[in-house]
């Protein structure tokens, strides 16, 4: 289905990818790993046929760089954060069928798809987060594209928003649908992926199982911790006082801990009076270097 041959982009002087090469079957989930800056961002854009790129790549038999918008087609794209107009999910779904000239019937089965039949009527700023992120996977499956590309889909969301888009995109892998997706959450690329692509500074590092990647890489276990907007800044002096390694993400905030140790933050900002709304264990290295802290 995806075929990349020596895949190479440069900025300026910054190699972005280093002849990367790899094959996706039809059919597979295959996650991108790897930090910030180590190219899955990049592979996206050019198999969306966004940027130029040196090397071959193709897209269900479609050369990129010959014909980015016939690959385009083939391919439902979901961002890590979709911006959308203020009219209803149903106005919004028939807008972006007139855009992609598809049947109009397609809004009712797609919204079917997603979970979202009942909030039709809706207007898009009153959906919650998940809700949007589901309306995003909605407008990728108007075409009834073959391939799903999804840059970090749960990124901002809580933990049952992301357990139900996981859910929702697994359904649509095993009705077929190739899925090529961006993570930095192993307990994603674990429920979601059939192999992982791993990243590194530009350069295919390895290819693996996602039960296999822990072990390979000697990731770290990690809690993730929400607290309201305005106990933000006190958490991280908590936890920066304290020695734990943490990084802020959205909403959420990042902290190592040991296989024993899991329960330790959440008791240091309860002694602290900082209320937290939600909490969640991820195995998995997912710190930029340079947002380490601790």
């Amino acid at each position: 289905m995806i075929i990349a041959k020596n895949l190479t982009k440069r900025y300026g002087k910054i190699t972005a990818l280093n002849n990367v090469s790899f094959t996706i079957e039809a059919g597979e989930a295959v996650a991108l790993w790897g930090a910030n800056g180590a190219g899955k961002t990049t592979t996206l854009r050019c198999l969306l046929g966004v940027q130029g790129f040196e090397g071959e790549l193709t897209v269900n038999g479609i050369n990129v760089s010959r014909n980015g918008k016939a690959a385009r087609a083939a391919i439902g794209y979901v961002p890590q954060e979709a911006a959308f107009y203020d009219m209803t999910v149903l106005e919004t779904l028939r807008f972006y069928a007139r855009l992609k000239k598809t049947d109009p019937q397609r809004v009712n089965d797609v919204l079917e798809q997603v979970q979202l039949t009942a909030h039709g009527s809706k207007r898009v700023n009153m959906l919650s987060g998940g809700m949007k992120q589901r309306l995003a996977l909605a407008v990728a499956l108007l075409a009834d594209p073959p391939v799903l590309v999804l840059d970090e889909p749960t990124a901002n969301l809580d933990v049952k928003a992301q357990r139900d888009f996981i859910h929702t995109v697994q359904m649509l892998n095993q009705s077929g649908k190739t899925i090529v997706f961006s993570s930095h959450r192993l307990d994603e690329v674990i429920a979601l992926g059939s192999r992982v692509i791993v990243l590194s500074d530009g350069e295919l590092m390895l290819e693996c199982r996602p039960h296999e990647l822990a072990e390979k890489l000697g990731l770290h276990r990690w809690l993730r911790i929400w607290v309201a907007t305005q106990h933000k800044e006190n958490t991280l002096k908590v936890l920066d006082e304290q020695g734990f390694t943490y990084m802020p993400n959205g909403r959420s905030v990042y902290v190592q801990v040991n296989l024993g140790g899991k329960i330790a933050p959440l008791r240091l900002l309860e002694m602290a009076s900082i209320p937290v709304e939600d909490f969640d264990l991820i195995d998995g290295e997912l710190v930029i270097q340079e947002e380490n802290h601790g």
